[in-house]
């Protein structure tokens, strides 16, 4: 398991290129041209996924190896890394269809790097004490 970190960074990136995929499909079926991002709210709603998508991930994955680095290994953090995952194609697959419904994705994987961030913090933090 000392792979899952490796793997869910694989996965995330496949994530990030679908919600680039979505918004750039969007953008040719409702004609909305660069560098407009605004239009049609089906477009408006792929963007902002794929936005919010890249936010969140600027911010999952340093904490997914801080965890996996430092005391967590690859189970502990990868599987809250696989977690995070699922909150997030939850996330935009529910906001794609009905933004209202997009909250339940969202706090899973807000729970989830909430985690990272706790076991990484906890292993700096280890670290310091030992070293």
């Amino acid at each position: 398991m000392s792979e899952l970190p490796a793997l869910v960074t694989l996965l995330t990136v496949l994530l990030l290129f679908g919600t680039l995929f979505v918004t750039g499909k969007a953008r040719g079926k409702y004609d909305i041209k660069a560098p407009a991002v605004s239009g049609h709210p089906s477009f408006e709603r792929a963007y902002r996924v794929q936005m919010n998508t890249i936010e969140n991930t600027v911010m999952f994955l340093p904490v997914l190896w801080l965890a996996a680095s430092h005391g967590f290994g690859g189970l502990w953090a990868g599987t809250a890394g696989l977690v995070w995952l699922v909150g997030r194609a939850w996330y935009a697959l529910a906001y794609l269809k009905d933004p209202t419904k997009r909250g339940g994705g969202f706090a899973l994987s807000t729970l989830a790097w909430a985690a990272l961030l706790v076991m990484a913090g906890i292993g700096i933090v280890r670290a310091m004490m030992i070293g």
